[in-house]
């Protein structure tokens, strides 16, 4: 069946976010006292929502959580880079795009600003805020497919994190997990998507769908 629309996750897809608020994440939780590396928290918390990770926290002490968005924040500002060659791929695409993230609507908007990928997708843009419950719950992805007017069968999601493929898959689509970035190959086997590496491939990938 033809693909009539793809849906970019926007964090470790479109934008190299993870890398910057894993270390940013991991520096702040260390200060609460958790004994936790990188690694652990790439595994528990990339592609979450806001929500499950302020559950996963808990209470934290005045002003910690003001210090770890003041960070992240600069942090984002100095470093934030596209993923080499995303924006020649979507280039490349003969049907319509957007992006369901389980980011809020702000935090993805700056994202998109500081990379320059804002114009592909203005009034495109899709956010966990939107829906009763986000990643890997698959009303995000549902939501975003409702409002552009595409039945599911006819959406192909490009994610990285098992919390997306997982909302893809429960959401009846058919999915392309990004193995060539910050999450290990070996945590997106086995999910039912089809793994690719290099953004490049990523307009052979999906006319090859249809």
């Amino acid at each position: 069946m033809a693909i009539d629309l793809v849906i970019f996750d926007c964090d470790g897809v479109l934008v190299d976010s993870e890398p910057i608020s894993t270390r940013v994440g991991t520096a702040a939780l260390r200060r609460l006292g958790w004994t936790i590396d990188e690694a652990e928290y790439a595994e528990r918390f990339v592609g979450c929502t806001n929500e499950y990770w302020a559950e996963q926290v808990g209470e934290t002490p005045p002003g910690w959580r003001q210090r770890l968005d003041a960070e992240h924040r600069a942090a984002m500002m100095a470093e934030l880079r596209a993923i080499e060659g995303i924006e020649a791929a979507i280039e490349q695409l003969t049907v319509p795009a957007c992006v369901a993230s389980n980011g809020r609507h702000a935090t993805i908007r700056r994202s998109l600003e500081l990379t320059g990928l804002a114009k592909r997708f203005d009034g495109r843009v899709f956010s966990a805020e939107d829906v009763a419950r986000g990643k890997p719950a698959p009303d995000l992805f549902l939501h975003a497919a409702d409002t552009m007017g595409v039945p599911s069968e006819r959406c192909v999601v490009v994610e990285d994190s098992p919390f997306g493929v997982t909302a893809a898959m429960s959401a009846g689509m058919r999915c392309l997990a990004y193995a060539g970035g910050f999450t290990p190959a070996d945590r997106l086997a086995g999910l039912g998507a089809t793994l690719f590496h290099d953004p490049a491939a990523l307009p052979r990938l999906i006319t090859s769908l249809g």
